[in-house]
C-alpha cells in the first residue's frame, strides 16, 4: 500500500477539521465536567468554625431551653407529662454548602406513680422528636441571624411564617 504524504505545514489539518466539525455539530471536545459532589451532613457545632458563629449557636440553643422552660407550665407541661424536659437542639449542616438539611429537638417526660401496696415507684417516660418547621433550603448563618434576639422560641423561620413554637404545637 503506498504511503500518503501530507503536504509541509497540513500535519495538523485532520485535527483541525474535526475539531471545526465537533463545534459545527455542537459536540463538545472539551474532558467531561466532574459529577456534582456528594451532599455531606455534618453537626451545626462541627460545622461552624468561626467564633462568632461558635457562640450565636450555643446562645440559640441556651435561649431555646430558657424559653421553653418559660413557656413550658402554660402550655405544653399542662397535661399528664408536667415535667418535660428540653434534652437537646441539633442540625445537621450540608458540609460544602452551609444549607441545613434538618433540626430536631429532642424533649422528655415522664409520669411517676407510687404503688402503694408493693412501694414501687412506677414510671412511665416519653420522648419526642420535633422537627424544626424550615423552608428549604435555610443556610444555618440565616437561621442564626433569625433566632439571634433573646426569644427566639417565638421569632419567624427564614423563609416562614412559621416559629419554633409552632413546631413544638405540632408535635407535643
Amino acid at each position: 500500500m503506498p504511503m500518503r504524504l501530507v503536504p509541509a505545514g497540513l500535519h495538523g489539518l485532520p485535527l483541525l477539521l474535526a475539531t471545526a466539525g465537533a463545534l459545527a455539530t455542537g459536540v463538545s471536545t472539551a474532558p467531561a465536567a466532574r459529577p456534582p459532589l456528594r451532599a455531606e451532613y455534618v453537626d451545626a457545632a462541627s460545622y461552624l468554625t468561626g467564633d462568632a458563629d461558635i457562640e450565636a449557636w450555643y446562645t440559640l440553643v441556651d435561649r431555646l431551653r430558657r424559653n421553653f422552660d418559660d413557656v413550658c407550665g402554660d402550655t405544653f407541661c399542662e397535661g399528664d407529662y408536667a415535667n418535660i424536659q428540653s434534652l437537646s437542639y441539633r442540625c445537621s449542616v450540608e458540609k460544602h454548602s452551609g444549607v441545613i438539611g434538618r433540626c430536631v429537638w429532642v424533649f422528655a417526660g415522664s409520669v411517676e406513680e407510687i404503688d402503694p401496696e408493693r412501694g414501687r415507684v412506677l414510671v412511665d417516660a416519653r420522648h419526642w422528636r420535633c422537627r424544626s418547621p424550615l423552608a428549604r433550603p435555610t443556610r444555618i448563618q440565616d437561621l442564626l441571624a433569625a433566632l439571634s434576639g433573646p426569644r427566639p422560641l417565638h421569632a419567624p423561620l427564614p423563609g416562614t411564617g412559621r416559629s419554633l413554637y409552632d413546631g413544638l404545637v405540632d408535635c407535643l
